[in-house]
């Protein structure tokens, strides 16, 4: 089995919901790596949940670490193949380190999305996903066709805005890279519950 799109989900911090995940095929899983935050995951809760899975990469997400803490951080897990940031200016720092960049911003409104248009080959010269998030959770008309300029620019997951009745739709109109999803202590798609997220992962399907 595998998925019509890439997937990577966010935020997890727990046995349960990795090995769901990683039975659903999902391609990258995140794991917030930064002491303070909710979501934080030790070294050795890591490692603990790792080495039951197998078959995906692994994202080390942050939220406000300067790079030079970041780069210290991930010594302590071997297996992560991603950093995840939300600083642009924090790019220059790690775009010649060893691991993939993921740059997560939060889109507000059409200007956001036009920025991220602006600065783009830039973003894909350097090999950089943008991971695009929303408070408002909604995906307003407008932002379709500047979503898909966006994505002929460089790979971008679209983590807002989608549910099980609409992901198939905008994935087609928008020819995104893929979705992010997040986990957490009750893993759902940014907005409900569980069975959210399994009915996305589960019209995703795609049987060999």
């Amino acid at each position: 089995m595998t998925l019509k799109t890439f997937v990577k989900i966010s935020n997890v911090n727990n046995l349960s919901d990795a090995r769901y995940c990683a039975g659903m095929y999902v391609h990258l899983m995140g794991f917030n790596l930064e002491e303070h935050n909710r979501n934080y995951l030790s070294p050795d809760k890591f490692k603990e949940i790792t080495e039951w899975l197998s078959g995906l990469k692994y994202v080390g997400e942050f939220e406000n670490s300067h790079p030079d803490n970041i780069l210290e951080i991930v010594k302590s897990y071997k297996e992560i193949d991603y950093i995840q940031i939300r600083e642009e200016a924090h790019l220059q720092m790690l775009v010649n380190t060893r691991y993939n960049l993921i740059l997560k911003q939060q889109i507000r409104d059409a200007k956001d999305i036009q920025h991220l248009i602006a600065i783009a080959p830039s973003l894909k010269e350097n090999n950089v996903v943008l991971l695009l998030e929303s408070d408002n959770q909604t995906l307003q008309p407008e932002f379709i066709q500047l979503l898909k300029d966006l994505a002929e620019r460089t790979p971008v997951l679209l983590g807002f805005g989608i549910n099980a009745d609409t992901v198939e739709d905008v994935l087609e109109q928008t020819k995104i890279k893929g979705i992010a999803l997040n986990g957490g202590d009750e893993i759902k798609p940014g907005f409900k519950d569980f069975d959210g997220l399994a009915d996305i992962l589960e019209i995703l399907e795609l049987d060999e």
